[in-house]
């Protein structure tokens, strides 16, 4: 970070030019706001501080010239204690701070690292901006924090290989953008990607929609179809929500597996597997597997090559690459021209610990790019909205109330919100649609849709 220190008072001048650059910024330093011009003209700065009183110009006159240029910077001015109004002029110009003589300097090296921070939030909320309009799809899945960067190097390892692939992690993290990133990095990226929701398919109706069937297989069977599975051929079939499967079809999805192949509802003939199978889940399997919910053999089968995608409270340092992507591509979305956040919206936005990930952080900031009026977000603009969740409801502490009265009121006010939609309620209760259909039974709701 280069930084320009004007002020007439030598001391001053090479006193703070040695305590930065001990903090490891870059100092140039001007002895009045003429040499300072010279400077500007022919270097690029990150931030500068002004004294507000020196002879020829001052530096309220050298803030309000900075503004004319091509790339002004921010400014923190120095005012002695009687030029407190002239500092308050000087903010209204554009300076973003000031401090008073006698001054301490640990002071103004924290006000230049929080300048510093912002400045790097920025930048990254640019470039991630920048990739937001240089991408086709929502493959926000890159990251430069620790925890991507080791999911990356394994995520492109895995797609080198034909392996049967298990992606866990929490709602809202971006499970199905990872495996459309390993289907793209791999060998099968010009054949199919072939998604399907196992928790969003009727229980009757999930077989017949994996494995096909062949006409007269059932009622209603008038031709052959292909399932998923044969019509991912050469691909990859993406199976999310795979905990929610019921046993009966785990059996058939463990021959699938072992044996790569199967057949149609109704059909004698053994069909070829080429598919690859990219199964995600936001449970924890291995408890589902104690209590016998989930077959242990297919459990196995599945766990092959594991990646487990981070929280978002896990990679804060992608918030603002990730902030700035979604931006850019709400944008396009809405007609919008967004360029980002005031630093006091970015205030309130850093410290949320996003329970709902990146879906949340996507939805905060289309809700609040709705109501934004101006060209960036402002503080005002940002509604960090509660989750609504049994947990949320326990915690206000409802006197007199069990969990199941707590779990009753939200299903219904979700229900509610969503005029009846089961899948819209369940995706914001955090649960599977069949979950929610066998709750809405379990607590009489069918009048509440």
């Amino acid at each position: 970070m280069r930084i320009l220190v004007v002020d007439d008072e030598k001391n001053i001048r090479e006193s703070l030019k040695i305590l930065l650059e001990q903090d490891g910024f870059t100092v140039d330093s001007a002895e009045n706001a003429f040499s300072a011009q010279r400077f500007i003209e022919n270097n690029e700065y990150d931030a500068g501080i002004f004294d507000l009183k020196m002879p020829g110009m001052s530096g309220l006159e050298l803030l309000a010239w900075l503004q004319t240029q091509e790339q002004p910077f921010p400014v923190t001015m120095i005012s002695a204690f009687g030029q407190v109004n002239d500092a308050v002029d000087a903010l209204k110009i554009g300076a973003v701070d000031y401090i008073v003589k006698p001054f301490d300097p640990e002071i103004l090296l924290d006000k230049l690292l929080a300048l510093k921070e912002n400045l790097l939030v920025s930048e990254d909320m640019q470039e991630g901006m920048q990739e937001g309009m240089n991408t086709l799809g929502d493959e926000y899945f890159n990251g430069s924090s620790k925890a991507m960067i080791l999911l990356q190097k394994r995520l492109l390892r895995v797609a080198s290989t034909n392996a049967t692939v298990l992606i866990t992690g929490a709602s809202g993290v971006g499970k199905e953008v990872t495996a459309r990133t390993l289907h793209q990095n791999s060998a099968q990226k010009d054949a199919p990607f072939i998604p399907v929701n196992i928790g969003g398919v009727p229980e009757n109706l999930i077989e017949s929609e994996l494995f096909g069937y062949e006409k007269g297989a059932f009622t209603g069977a008038d031709k052959q179809k292909k399932g998923l599975i044969e019509q991912a051929s050469g691909g990859s079939l993406f199976l999310d929500e795979i905990g929610e499967m019921p046993l009966s079809l785990q059996v058939k999805m463990l021959r699938v597996l072992q044996e790569k192949k199967f057949r149609r509802l109704g059909g004698l003939e053994e069909i070829d597997i080429t598919a690859r199978i990219i199964t995600a889940t936001n449970r924890r399997l291995e408890e589902m597997v104690k209590e016998g919910l989930f077959r242990e053999d297919l459990y196995y089968r599945l766990n092959i090559a594991r990646l487990e995608i981070p929280s978002l409270r896990e990679r804060m340092d992608d918030l603002p690459r990730l902030t700035g992507f979604l931006i850019e591509k709400l944008n396009q979305k809405m007609d919008l021209n967004l360029q980002g956040l005031s630093d006091k919206a970015w205030e309130i936005l850093k410290t949320h610990d996003f329970p709902g990930n990146i879906r949340e952080l996507e939805n905060i900031l289309e809700r609040s790019m709705i109501f934004c009026e101006g060209n960036e977000l402002q503080d005002t603009d940002i509604d960090l909205q509660a989750p609504v969740s049994t947990m949320t409801a326990l915690e206000s502490g409802k006197a007199g109330r069990t969990l199941k009265e707590m779990e009753k009121e939200s299903i219904i006010q979700a229900l509610r919100r969503w005029e009846g939609n089961r899948s819209r309620a369940a995706k914001e209760l955090g649960i599977s649609r069949r979950t929610i259909i066998n709750k809405i039974q379990e607590f009489n709701l069918d009048k509440a849709e």
